[in-house]
């Protein structure tokens, strides 16, 4: 299979939720629902505003199946992107809002969806690791253990440890690198 081919799961997902499959949208929404409002609820800090982003993300999906392309990523890169998205874009309503009213200025509200958006990025990033890794890390986070305690819990290497730390570090590293503007590809930054 070519590297650039989409997962078998995510093809057939998307030619179900083509076709009209209710039991699509059902299988969709348990895999993905608790991705979609966590990430919603990190950049907005709000329940029932990522309620309502979690909503308006499956109810998209459901009406433009079409827009999900395999070859830009994986149907759940697709539904975190919608996801963050939707809750940027009901962040920065929000709070031109307040800044008409004078609570806040445009830095505010762009170093506010800046800080929203890394750590999205961050859960994201932790949550899709493999489990080894994201073990590791939260051994050396939560538990503040080092490497070697790490290797113990683990029943590992140390040298295996500090591996995994490593690559789990430059993963999350990621989520602080600000990426280019550039425009969106379509499907992935239409308005929901």
């Amino acid at each position: 299979m070519p590297n650039d081919a989409p997962p078998r799961w995510d093809r057939r997902m998307q030619q179900r939720l083509a076709r009209g499959e209710a039991a699509a949208l059902g299988e969709l929404y348990d895999r993905f629902a608790s991705l979609v409002h966590h990430l919603a609820h990190r950049v907005l800090e709000d329940e029932e505003a990522a309620d309502r982003v979690t909503r308006e993300v499956f109810g998209y999906i459901w009406e433009n199946p079409d827009a999900y392309d395999p070859k830009k990523g994986s149907m759940r890169s697709w539904a975190a992107t919608l996801a963050h998205r939707q809750a940027v874009q009901r962040l920065r309503t929000a709070q031109a809002a307040a800044a008409e009213e004078g609570d806040v200025t445009t830095e505010d509200i762009e170093e506010r969806i800046r800080e929203a958006s890394v750590g999205a990025r961050a859960d994201y990033i932790v949550t899709s690791m493999p489990a080894p890794l994201r073990a590791a890390l939260e051994l050396a986070y939560f538990d503040r253990r080092d490497y070697r305690q790490a290797a113990a819990a683990l029943g590992v290497t140390e040298d295996e440890a500090r591996r995994r730390l490593r690559l789990g570090l430059q993963l999350l590293s990621t989520a602080y690198v600000q990426p280019p503007r550039a425009v969106p590809p379509p499907g992935y930054g239409r308005a929901l």
